[in-house]
């Protein structure tokens, strides 16, 4: 099944946006090759991007309270592991107090880097942070992997509560949701919402299946269209019936 994932608010697709250049410097700081690390540094300099916008931890740290409070509501429901739930409950606690223990705002100490916002300027520039433009960043690339790495992990150490509540917070976005089936028919598909609000969408569908997913949505009602995709990759109108699988979640 391929899985495509639509937020509902804003603040939903910040996170969704964070989590994916997470995913990046992992991956890439994982690698030895130069190459890997800048760009590992790039998806770094895209994180204090997207967490200039907002107050990311004043954000996690409201949404792991409203989960903390809807994981207790559960616990007078018939059926529910009270041990499930203290194992949550703890997961919260931990993971809210290192994120609230953090001083300022995310990445602020990154930005006091003079050495790394010189080079992040430079690499706003189309090959800008070359070894003529930034002789000194030149000069990083080609120490030994293990120098850059230490260097890689003492500037992303900081951001490790963020990055773990962000993820802590999508689990359990996710996990709250119930699937269904559904089927578009003629490529399109409507649900009213009657009222109720909703933070995510996921909407699964059989990989084989040449639909391609694309949402519109309010408060009242989701829209989703299907395209597929022609021979020099334009989307086009998806005109046969779809059948998928679809989860509305919210905590």
């Amino acid at each position: 099944m391929l899985q495509y994932e639509f937020p509902l608010n804003e603040r939903i697709r910040t996170l969704l946006r964070l989590e994916d250049l997470f995913g990046k410097f992992e991956h890439f700081v994982a690698r030895p090759d130069s190459l890997d690390h800048h760009v590992a540094l790039l998806a770094l300099f895209d994180i204090l991007e997207v967490t200039a916008r907002s107050d990311i931890k004043s954000d996690l740290m409201q949404e792991l309270e409203r989960q903390r409070q809807s994981v207790i509501s559960f616990r007078d429901k018939p059926g529910v592991s009270i041990e499930a739930l203290s194992r949550v409950l703890t997961e919260i606690e931990h993971v809210a107090n290192a994120l609230g223990s953090t001083v300022g705002r995310a990445g602020q100490y990154l930005r006091e880097n003079e050495w790394l916002m010189q080079v992040r300027g430079r690499t706003n520039i189309p090959g800008g942070a070359n070894e003529f433009d930034v002789p000194s960043y030149h000069a990083w690339r080609n120490r030994p992997a293990n120098t850059r790495l230490q260097n890689l992990a003492q500037w992303f150490f900081p951001l490790s509560p963020l990055r773990d509540a962000l993820r802590l917070t999508l689990r359990l976005l996710r996990d709250s949701g119930q699937p269904s089936q559904a089927e578009a028919q003629s490529g399109s598909y409507q649900q009213q919402l009657s009222g109720k609000s909703y933070q995510l969408l996921q909407i699964r569908i059989a990989d084989q299946t040449p639909a391609i997913p694309e949402l519109s949505a309010n408060r009242h009602m989701l829209w989703l269209r299907f395209t597929s995709q022609d021979g020099d990759l334009r989307p086009r109108a998806f005109e046969g019936n779809v059948e998928f699988e679809m989860t509305l979640c919210n905590f």
